[in-house]
């Protein structure tokens, strides 16, 4: 009798330290082995970051909603590693993409037009918020990357690419929800 998919993972999971990567390789989802240096491997890493970088925002003081968007966003992303683990397999979905656009919608909505260029900055969160936003653009670049050597799904590629424009309206509502103001940029400001 085969075991429950979750009594797998818990078996898959207990134990950690495996001596198998000591060579400098490391196991993909198929079974196959890869380099640690991989563009696969690191195209996983960078998602990994930025899922670890929205748990310490998620450490916040958070509104409800983006509270609940982000904890979404972290199902999300491990949906995506395990994509990227999976070579050839397509996890993220059409439907995920449509989220992450009705949830920019959404909190863009009460926002300002900007009319100038910002710094990520503001309230803790909202700086936070800026600094997920800029290791999502290092894993949509290591994503790219690899799409270059190995096909990547369409829908994973314009995921990666749409939650960091989420990241960035996000950044601008919890400035506006913690009653700050964005940081705008002055052109030369320092300059002499």
């Amino acid at each position: 009798m085969t075991k429950p998919t979750s009594e797998r993972a818990g078996n898959r999971l207990s134990k950690i330290v495996t001596r198998t990567g000591d060579a400098g390789t490391t196991g993909l989802g198929d079974g196959t082995r890869t380099t640690k240096d991989s563009l696969r491997i690191d195209a996983i890493g960078e998602v990994d970051e930025l899922n670890s970088s929205l748990g310490v925002l998620l450490c916040e003081e958070l509104p409800d909603a983006v509270r609940r968007a982000l904890i979404d966003i972290q199902h999300d992303l491990f949906d995506l590693g395990g994509e990227l683990c999976l070579p050839g397999m397509a996890l993220i979905k059409d439907g995920q993409v449509a989220r992450l656009e009705e949830l920019a919608e959404h909190f863009n909505a009460p926002l300002s037009r900007l009319k100038e260029f910002i710094l990520p900055g503001g309230a803790r969160a909202a700086a936070l918020a800026h600094l997920s936003r800029t290791v999502c653009r290092r894993a949509e670049r290591a994503m790219v990357r690899l799409h270059g050597s190995e096909p990547l799904s369409d829908a994973a590629r314009r995921y990666i690419n749409r939650l960091s424009d989420l990241l960035f309206i996000l950044g601008r509502h919890l400035n506006h929800a913690a009653g700050r103001s964005d940081v705008l940029w002055q052109k030369a400001k320092n300059a002499e």
